[in-house]
């Protein structure tokens, strides 16, 4: 088993969590419309952060594929210099656009007042996110990074090529791990960096506090007893940000599928959770029989766990 029961239920619980609320988030910000031939549409306005991607079909694969690999590019680039505080203003941007995205839905149902407000908001969470981080902050604000970003693209997509986008970033995902390791040198360079795009639980809270304190310390006096504590290197469990969000894209393009096809919002909600429910199961099995200290790719068993769902969903 890759982590301890309670580590992994609480990996597990969050990314559970994420899955729940981007679908509720996706499903808020959708407008159900009838046009003049009593065809179902499903609409959405623009963002918080202003209009989304004009693209669809193939577009929106090669839209996301290649900025995902000019992404990656880039950050390989920064672990090749070390530019950690490069990629610490980088990560700023993108979080703060898209909790921005999260909290802007929450403004359209009127909980807060304008789209300024929200802006704010998100900015205030990114700033203690990143220059005062803790354990419960990190990945409570992914789960919201993930959902804005699920509401960003779910509406660019149809289900064919989400399920190519997943079985595409699958097959990535095994030959960066197993065959060329770069995954493995960015999430190594992000831990380090103490800047994680994804979800991160220490094994104890004294690794935490360990991190904090090798990470943020600037004090030259410190003891040498202290010097040999910092530099043992805390351990985490942790899950990248696209095992996350990718499974949920899909899952938001067959919810809107469902409402297409006439049910109603709680109706879609709850029969597309059924993905929420077979990818959860998959990424149980992946903690449950990996070994531990070892890297594996996710996205191929979170991918069968989608893709069983969604064949049940189909079923129904």
């Amino acid at each position: 088993m890759k982590h301890s029961i309670k580590i992994t239920l609480v990996l597990l619980s969050f990314f559970l969590l994420t899955q729940v609320t981007g679908l509720w988030l996706i499903s808020k910000d959708s407008v159900i419309k009838i046009d003049d031939n009593g065809k179902i549409i499903v609409s959405h306005g623009d963002t918080s952060i202003g209009e989304r991607p004009q693209t669809e079909g193939v577009g929106s694969f090669l839209y996301l594929v290649i900025g995902i690999a000019v992404g990656t590019i880039l950050v390989l680039i920064l672990v090749k210099f070390k530019k950690a505080n490069i990629w610490k203003y980088w990560f700023f941007i993108a979080v703060w656009m898209a909790l921005s995205v999260s909290i802007g839905v929450l403004v359209k149902e009127k909980i807060f007042f304008d789209y300024d407000v929200a802006l704010l908001i998100a900015l205030i969470f990114t700033i203690w996110k990143i220059w005062r981080p803790n354990v419960i902050i990190h990945n409570l604000t992914e789960v919201f990074v993930y959902s804005g970003i699920a509401v960003l693209l779910v509406p660019i997509f149809d289900v064919f090529w989400a399920v190519m986008l997943l079985i595409a970033i699958s097959l990535y995902d095994m030959y960066a791990v197993w065959k060329s390791k770069h995954m493995v040198k960015m999430a190594k360079f992000q831990t380090k960096s103490n800047v994680f795009a994804g979800l991160m639980i220490p094994y104890t809270m004294k690794d935490a506090k360990m991190q904090a304190v090798t990470e943020n310390s600037s004090d030259a006096k410190v003891s040498k007893a202290t010097s040999k504590v910092s530099r043992a290197k805390p351990k985490n469990a942790i899950l990248g940000g696209g095992d996350v969000v990718f499974p949920l894209i899909l899952i938001g393009v067959v919810m809107e599928d469902l409402l297409r096809e006439g049910l109603t919002k709680s109706q879609a909600f709850l029969q597309s959770s059924i993905m929420i429910f077979t990818t959860t199961i998959a990424l149980a099995l992946l903690f449950f029989f990996a070994k531990k200290d070892r890297f594996y790719p996710a996205m191929p068993f979170v991918t069968a766990g989608c893709l069983v769902g969604w064949f049940i969903v189909w079923l129904i």
